[in-house]
């Protein structure tokens, strides 16, 4: 990784560029995966549609396949990333306007637009990631993340809950013109770019090969399987055991919609002073100590140890400010691994790997809570849980013999 030769005097730009790109990609993402799926239910959609819709989202699992090619074509005119971003982000605000002019329950349609946007948002944040790795010094990287973080939490707010409140006053077509122009306006800070155009062609060609080949990488992405591994399992089956629990849906609502998005705005800029001051290793333990604390309230709550709904309500909201904190330290790591050769492809193939270990368990839990029920479940979830925080501890001297054989 080499350092940004940016100064300190240009990091608020740097930091509202960022800020920006992220919100960009966020706002029509959340406007598909959060405000649609409702909205297609009041209109008499049925649940198994809906549900098949979730695949749309597949590309964000898989954009890792095409990240290479993000950073080899590296000879644009503008910028070897903002040439990518600058058309990804006008096709994602004009697939938002062409969600205007089709009714919601035009399924076919919907479908067809909605693979169009993710594709268009996934590419965007193969080369908004490849920036960010490039354009953060070593201390800034936990800053930066947080800002991704908060970015993203403050993306639910506008694309979720907004969307929702907007569609109930002036209707599907008016609310889709408007998220639309909410889309283009990132544009504007991309003067404010700054890219290195002297940097040197990398030496090998990018690809996932050269990932593999470097042992500090592999080991960072087994630390992130292994510590995401839990939180599908307990997070999928949150709300319906919320709702077997007695808990009013309004309830379960504000967790999980706006209350969530809040403790994620704070949880993500707690985490960056975290990570600066304990380190992103030392952060991770501690964070998964509390969480395996929260899993355990959901597991003797399920068995009948634990009554009344606040001890659940309170780790529900816990646990969100726990994963929001979390991701920004595993995401410091993941910049820390990630080759100046190829920051896109290493950065990407990292977050992916830790998002589909997420979905796995996701899927995973209704079939578990099925089986042994929603105790064994989050009983499961623990256990993993404590194994992968003591797994962290033992990885960070490890990992940083690695970095120091690599140079890094």
């Amino acid at each position: 990784m080499t350092d940004s030769p940016l100064s300190a005097a240009s990091r608020p730009r740097r930091y509202g560029v960022l800020a920006m790109l992220y919100l960009a990609q966020g706002v029509p993402s959340y406007v598909l995966a959060a405000a649609v799926p409702p909205i297609l239910r009041e209109q008499g959609v049925s649940k198994t549609t809906i549900g098949f819709l979730a695949l749309l989202l597949l590309p964000l699992a898989l954009k890792f396949l095409w990240a290479p090619w993000i950073d080899r074509l590296r000879s644009l005119p503008i910028g070897p990333r903002r040439a990518w971003i600058l058309p990804m982000q006008l096709g994602t605000a004009l697939a938002v306007f062409a969600l205007a002019l089709i009714e919601p329950t035009d399924i076919a349609a919907l479908a067809v637009i909605g693979l169009a946007l993710v594709l268009l948002t996934s590419t965007q944040d193969i080369a908004t990631d490849g920036y960010a790795v490039l354009t953060l010094a070593p201390e800034e990287r936990a800053s930066g993340n947080a800002i991704q973080g908060g970015a993203v939490a403050l993306s639910v707010i506008i694309g979720g809950t907004l969307t929702l409140v907007l569609y109930h006053r002036i209707g599907w077509q008016a609310t889709m013109v408007i998220m639309g122009c909410i889309t283009l306006l990132p544009l504007l800070v991309l003067p404010m770019m700054h890219e290195d155009q002297a940097r040197p062609a990398p030496k090998n060609r990018p690809s996932i090969r050269a990932f593999l080949a470097r042992p500090e990488a592999v080991s960072v992405l087994a630390l992130a399987l292994f510590y995401r591994a839990s939180e599908g399992l307990v997070k999928s089956m949150e709300g319906p055991y919320l709702v077997d629990a007695g808990m009013p849906l309004d309830w379960i609502g504000y967790l999980s919609g706006a209350g969530a998005a809040t403790v994620g705005l704070g949880g993500s800029f707690l985490a960056a002073i975290s990570v600066r001051g304990r380190g992103a290793h030392q952060t991770l333990i501690w964070l998964g100590s509390l969480r395996s604390l929260c899993f355990a309230i959901f597991a003797l709550h399920a068995f009948g140890v634990m009554g009344g709904l606040w001890p659940v309500a309170a780790a529900a909201v816990f646990q969100t400010l726990i994963r929001y904190m979390e991701i920004v330290a595993l995401y410091s790591l993941f910049m820390q691994v990630s080759s100046s050769e190829q920051p896109g492809t290493d950065f990407t193939l990292l977050a992916c790997a830790q998002m589909v270990v997420y979905q796995f368990g996701g899927m995973a839990s209704g079939v578990i809570a099925d089986r042994i029920g929603y105790g064994g479940l989050f009983l499961i979830a623990t256990l993993i849980s404590v194994v992968a925080t003591r797994a962290t501890r033992a990885h960070a001297g490890r990992h940083q013999r690695l970095l120091n054989r690599a140079g890094v």
